[in-house]
């Protein structure tokens, strides 16, 4: 059984509840990582209610933070590596999945009403979960990450009630050393041969982390996003 996932959570500005955006922090962070970025996109989207779980493991480089999956030190392009991160994602899946479920259910909102923000390891669960829904949220951001199982794209099915693929904006830093930012166009392609159109936003300077314009993007982006889920 999967293990029950929570975290931090930052309560809709507007005083109701209209849209969930869901946090996946990174390898060796926690659910705190992340939540103050609700925190900025609060005046975009006075309706949404945010929430940055913990994910379930102890980080095995980090005692003090946690993991979605177990990491090794192979480099993006090692498929060794591409094997070790499809089947952490895997068995990840299932544990977020129930916490999206439960979460939609306490709030009453459906699949249109959710969008999932990634950094990291969290992009690569947000790309893998989220397109693999049973229906596509409104939007997904991934934060500094890459796309896990490129040749498996078959698998991401999910739409929304008019056949549309979710949103996708991925966001980089051109000088990230440890997920290269080339992995963001790679994600980007694979995800366009599969009928999936992407966006993308290269942050100049940057390393692995969120600058202030790749946060603005991303929060106009996601305000987009549960806009024309309305239409």
């Amino acid at each position: 059984m999967s293990a029950a996932l929570d975290g931090p959570r930052i309560p809709a500005a507007a005083g109701r509840t209209s849209q969930l955006v869901v946090f996946l922090h990174g390898y060796g962070a926690d659910g705190a990582d992340l939540i103050d970025l609700g925190r900025q996109w609060r005046a975009l989207m006075p309706e949404a209610a945010f929430v940055s779980p913990h994910a379930p493991e102890r980080s095995t480089a980090s005692p003090m933070g946690r993991q979605w999956f177990a990491l090794s030190n192979r480099p993006p392009e090692d498929p060794a590596g591409a094997d070790e991160r499809w089947n952490g994602a895997v068995k990840a899946r299932g544990a977020i999945d129930a916490f999206l479920d439960a979460e939609l259910k306490r709030l009453g909102l459906d699949e249109s009403r959710l969008a999932l923000v990634g950094f990291s390891q969290g992009t690569m669960m947000a790309l893998h979960v989220g397109l693999r829904r049973p229906r596509a949220p409104a939007a997904i951001l991934g934060f500094s990450g890459l796309l896990i199982g490129p040749e498996r794209l078959g698998e991401a099915t999910a739409r929304d009630p008019r056949g549309r693929p979710p949103p996708i904006l991925l966001a980089h830093g051109d000088q990230d050393p440890l997920i290269p930012f080339e992995a963001m166009f790679m994600a980007a392609e694979a995800l366009a041969g599969a009928s999936i159109p992407t966006q993308w936003h290269l942050s100049l300077g940057i390393g692995h982390g969120i600058d202030a314009g790749g946060l603005r993007h991303g929060g106009l982006f996601l305000a987009k996003g549960f806009a024309d889920r309305r239409r």
